[in-house]
């Protein structure tokens, strides 16, 4: 998709189809006076062009919805279409993000290539933070996961030109433009891995992937499998590892900026499962085919190397990605083993279906001996979660107060919804093993935080956090602005994180 921005007139761009963003402006129900929906755009020719549908009452301007004019009187553009951000007061910079997206959807299946999204003009919306939301949008709305179809059609836009009012900052606008362009590609190459099946996404390819999108980018790979993994003493991955055909891949990306030699070193540690079978506790045959996507968090990670790359902040970073299938076999670990992890813990594997958590132990203690100072993991790593949050936030824990603020900061930016869950002692009590040091499962209830409590040992006292995003790195449903299936979620809100340092 080729992206440009325009400082000219709405009226006067020829396009085939023009976006303006509506907003609902009635303040409070039962009011017998009800406002009518107004357009984010102070330009005459647009209002009087959209005057009509917005008096006849049938247009609520609510979150996403869409009406489409043709041969819109006074226009050059073709058709004009409003989409609503939802309550006037309600609107923020992610209201744009997703409007962006439902434009670019809205035009794919009616046969548009390009269209011109014209950003919304309004004080609570600054320029550039919106303007790079909504090519972030509009790059996420592209994204189809049909990959495979035979007749397979090529909806894709071919050009999506961000029309922007005259008078704003226009250098803060381009160069937050320019970011936009890099993180919505770079979230769409996590969706890409994600969305593969698992015998076009073994751990061997998506090391070669990762290679390939180091090389581009500018960034140092190394790329290793069995005999240096049990050469680092990786017990715990390689006790995952063992009961599958396919080899596992450790997957090590670096990026030292020039001149930056001191400073903290971030680690990015991901949980590259690409097929979870369970293992010997073998998972339910329904929705298995699912656990393709258990390599989310790898993916997070690797495609938030590809924007750091691009994007050039002045501080060091580190991706560790342990690559695996979890599956069951002659040679499969069993329930009742103990392994001994890269720390020189020991592990009782209770379960073998809560293999994520091992890998990440082997993943955390390589990262700080790379020389990582502060640390953050993402994965699928629990169903638990998703019974505590549900679909619509991840959960997200740390060892640290100021690197959870950190964090915080980074969700302003990323528009992405992550709620912090508590660590405790009496947690880790639960996890506490009388043959090993401890147990890869707590039991049944706070499964979300005994997991976490469990890759705590790992990170010790290194500032740490931990993003589980079982909920939301898989999308049940369609929506508007995105299509269902791999969301690459998490990407955006590691990359502010990073860029915070």
């Amino acid at each position: 998709m080729q992206t440009q921005l325009s400082f000219a007139n709405l009226s006067g761009i020829e396009t085939e189809l023009l976006v303006v963003a509506a907003v609902d402006t009635q303040t409070a129900k039962g009011t017998e006076a009800k406002p009518l929906p107004a357009l984010f755009t102070a330009e005459a020719a647009v209002n009087a062009a959209a005057a009509q549908v917005l008096a006849s009452g049938e247009y609520k301007a609510g979150a996403n919805e869409t009406v489409l004019l043709h041969a819109p009187a006074g226009l050059a553009a073709k058709r004009l279409l409003l989409i609503g951000l939802g309550k006037q007061a309600k609107v923020t910079v992610n209201s744009v993000r997703e409007a962006a997206g439902t434009a670019v959807r809205f035009a794919k299946p009616r046969g548009i290539r390009e269209l011109t999204f014209a950003l919304p003009d309004a004080e609570a919306l600054p320029g550039a933070a919106a303007a790079r939301a909504a090519v972030e949008g509009a790059f996420a709305g592209d994204f189809d996961p049909d990959t495979y179809r035979s007749e397979r059609k090529d909806q894709s836009i071919q050009s999506f030109l961000l029309a922007i009012e005259a008078n704003a900052d226009k250098v803060a606008v381009e160069g937050a433009f320019a970011e936009g362009v890099i993180v919505g590609e770079s979230q769409n190459f996590v969706r890409t891995l994600v969305n593969e099946p698992s015998n076009k996404m073994t751990p061997t390819i998506l090391g070669q992937r990762a290679a390939q999108m180091a090389r581009e980018v500018g960034l140092s790979c190394e790329v290793c499998s069995t005999e240096k993994i049990r050469e680092l003493k990786m017990g715990a991955f390689l006790s995952v590892a063992q009961g599958s055909a396919e080899p596992p891949a450790l997957i090590v990306l670096k990026y030292e900026p020039e001149g930056v030699n001191d400073g903290p070193v971030l680690g990015l540690v991901g949980k590259g499962i690409t097929f979870d079978s369970g293992g010997i506790s073998l998972k339910p045959s329904a929705h298995m085919e699912e656990m393709k996507t258990d390599m989310a968090g790898g993916a997070v990670m690797i495609g938030a190397m590809r924007a750091i790359a691009l994007l050039k902040p002045k501080v060091r970073a580190i991706a560790v990605i342990c690559a695996t299938e979890n599956m069951p076999s002659g040679a499969a670990q069993k329930p009742g083993d103990v392994q001994r992890a890269m720390s020189g813990k020991t592990i009782e594997v209770i379960n073998t279906d809560a293999e994520g958590r091992l890998i990440l132990a082997d993943g955390l203690t390589y990262a700080r001996q790379l020389g990582a100072t502060h640390l953050i993991d993402a994965a699928t790593l629990t169903g638990a979660c998703v019974v505590a949050l549900g679909y619509a936030y991840a959960g997200g824990f740390a060892n640290d107060d100021a690197i959870w603020a950190k964090f915080e900061g980074a969700l302003e930016k990323s528009g992405e919804k992550f709620w912090r869950l508590p660590l405790g002692d009496e947690y880790a009590e639960m996890i506490k093993s009388e043959i090993g040091d401890i147990k890869n499962t707590g039991g049944r209830w706070g499964g979300a935080i005994t997991a976490a409590e469990f890759l705590h040992v790992f990170a010790e006292e290194t500032p740490w956090i931990h993003l589980d995003i079982a909920g939301v790195a898989w999308a049940e449903e369609s929506r508007p602005y995105r299509a269902k299936g791999a969301s690459g979620a998490a990407m955006r809100s590691v990359l502010e994180w990073v860029r915070s340092y």
